[in-house]
Parts: structure tokens; C-alpha cells; sequence
């Protein structure tokens, strides 16, 4: 579930890559410094995703009260993306205005820790949409192999300044190179124009009940 919380950005800037996919460079020049999270670091990176997604549709309809978001949000991010971390594929933007968890291929979400979030956090009566909407999104991921976007985010005050377009790049060179799709769903309608600029395209539409949209998306490699 890539969630996501960036607006409209700035057009992407190139920058090339060197080494495999897994061992991407500790930091990568683009127009902005972006580099990969260390372990002492990763609480600034859930940080600036639980501001950046403060007013996100499907977080808020999982979590509507400002202190149920603040408890659980920041669990959810590890038990979703944190392997992103133990696979050097987290990285910050520019002192950590933003952050992106990419899961490598073959990487998934903690599934036994998200499913016990869930049933813990979220009102029993509501657990059987959020189930489901889990659900849909996994029938659209690809079934070869592929980079995940999990969760990307920037700092609201610090939106379109092109931090969204920085977080994509090291992920989508090594895409290229290695020709392997790149996939994410977006949770924000707004975001999905965004992603059609840097390639991606849409495959659908996930609803459930209650729940707000989210927008599936795809990227072959150019």
C-alpha cells in the first residue's frame, strides 16, 4: 500500500546509479541530497510520515481520531514498510523533509504484524473492510518480480518543492537498468497525476464499503 502524502512536484531529475538494486548507494545526487536511512535515523524518518500523513483519506479512515493516528500510526509504518530499513531501502530527502520506504523484490510487509495491528487498533466492527482492502491491493500486485513502494511522504509545509520526484529516483534508475516494474498504490487522488508523470499507470480502483479509494499503479521499465 503506498500510501502517500507528497502533492504535485516538480519534474523528476536524472541522475544515474551505480551497483545492484539491493546495495543501492549510500546517498545519490539530485537536484536534492537524498540519502539512505541508518538505523539511529529511523525514528526521524517515521517522523516525518506521521506528519505527512496526517490528512491522508485511507489513514484517517483507518485511524479518524488525531490521538487514535498518533498511537498507531507510527506502528503501522514499521509493520508495513520497516523492512525497508533492515534492506537499505529507506531514504530521506534533504535533512528529512521527506522519506520513502521501497521494498526491494521478494521483500513483503511484516504480514503477522500488521494483521495483529489491525486487530488491536482498529473497532471490531470496521476490521472486516480494512481486511478486505488489504485484500484488493494484494490481487494487483505484479506477479513477477518488482520494487514496492510502501510508503513515501513529505513534510506538508515542504510540498512541491520536488522532494517527491527525489524519492522516486534511486529506485526507478535501478528499475531501468535492471528492467523490473516498479509498483504502489496511491491513497490520495490527487497524487495518482504525479506518478503518471514519472511512468506509472493506473490499474484500478480499491473500495470497500466505507473506505475511501486507493488507486493501484504500475511502472515498466523504460
Amino acid at each position: 500500500m503506498a500510501v502517500d502524502t507528497i502533492r504535485t512536484q516538480s519534474a523528476r531529475h536524472p541522475a544515474p546509479l551505480d551497483g545492484a538494486p539491493t546495495r543501492l548507494q549510500e546517498r545519490i545526487t539530485t537536484a536534492w541530497p537524498v540519502k539512505t536511512a541508518k538505523a539511529s535515523e529511523v525514528e526521524r524518518v517515521v517522523s516525518v510520515l506521521v506528519r505527512a500523513f496526517r490528512a491522508d483519506p485511507a489513514l484517517r479512515w483507518c485511524y479518524p481520531g488525531a490521538a487514535q493516528y498518533r498511537a498507531h500510526f507510527p506502528d503501522f509504518v514499521r509493520a508495513f514498510a520497516g523492512r525497508a530499513f533492515e534492506h537499505g531501502t529507506a531514504y530521506g530527502v534533504n535533512d528529512y523533509a521527506g522519506a520513502a520506504l521501497w521494498l526491494p523484490p521478494g521483500v513483503h510487509p511484516d504480514d503477522d504484524a500488521l494483521t495483529a495491528l489491525i486487530e488491536r487498533t482498529v473497532p471490531p466492527q470496521d476490521q472486516e473492510e480494512v481486511f478486505a482492502v488489504f485484500e484488493q491491493m494484494a490481487a494487483y500486485h505484479p506477479s513477477e518480480p518488482h520494487w514496492y513502494l510502501a510508503l513515501i511522504g513529505v513534510e506538508p509545509a515542504l510540498q512541491g518543492k520536488g522532494y517527491g520526484s527525489a524519492l522516486l529516483e534511486p529506485v526507478l534508475s535501478a528499475c531501468d537498468r535492471d528492467r523490473i516494474p516498479a509498483y504502489l498504490e496511491s491513497s490520495n487522488p490527487t497524487n495518482v497525476p504525479f506518478y503518471e508523470r514519472h511512468g506509472f499507470a493506473l490499474l484500478g480502483t480499491v473500495q470497500v464499503g466505507a473506505s475511501p479509494p486507493i488507486f493501484p499503479m504500475v511502472r515498466e521499465p523504460r
